[in-house]
């Protein structure tokens, strides 16, 4: 029965901490509970294994969202749930990928400069604000915003399981689920 179902792409985007991959593991285990068939894309995995080699120019970046997309896209034509996790900084790429994805779900996850610094374990917003680390998203490199994302979720707002109740219920509202 589960294979009928209609894949999607379900495309996080948002600053480095701000959430995505804690909620995308978190809908991919709600996801295989209900029957689904579903992969998780993760920026950092996908640089390691698809993207080996490119570094974060404009240019790179931009070519690393594409593969995201195109590997996203073959996989939700096949029934499955593809969730992409990665910053994906510019909108012209992002607006790319949903053009060529049949079925497309953007999720912005927000959350301030000032609790992601708060936050941030490694130290990296601190560094990349007293300007010792380049093209830092956000900081050193432009972070464009979605302009009408399906959903936006608020990390600093909202706990992980209320952004996961208004990410399934999106995903109910347009048949994917």
């Amino acid at each position: 029965m589960g294979d009928n179902k209609k894949g999607v792409t379900v495309w996080f985007t948002g600053l480095s901490g701000a959430g995505k991959t804690t909620i995308a593991h978190m809908l991919e285990k709600v996801l295989r509970e209900r029957g689904r068939k579903v992969e998780i894309l993760d920026g950092d995995v996908v640089r390691t294994n698809l993207s080996k080699g490119l570094g974060f120019s404009k240019e790179d970046r931009d070519i690393n969202i594409r593969r995201i997309g195109f590997v996203c896209d073959l996989l939700a034509r096949n029934g499955v749930i593809a969730i992409a996790a990665a910053i994906s900084p510019y909108r012209e790429i992002r607006d790319e990928v949903r053009a060529n994805t049949e079925n497309f779900m953007e999720v912005y996850v927000e959350c301030s400069i000032e609790e992601l610094t708060r936050r941030d374990v490694k130290g990296l917003y601190e560094k990349a604000l007293k300007g010792e680390i380049e093209n830092f998203t956000g900081i050193s490199d432009p972070y464009e915003a979605p302009l009408n994302p399906e959903v936006t979720l608020n990390s600093e707002t909202q706990t992980e399981e209320e952004s996961l109740g208004i990410l399934v219920a999106a995903l109910e509202e347009r048949g994917y689920l």
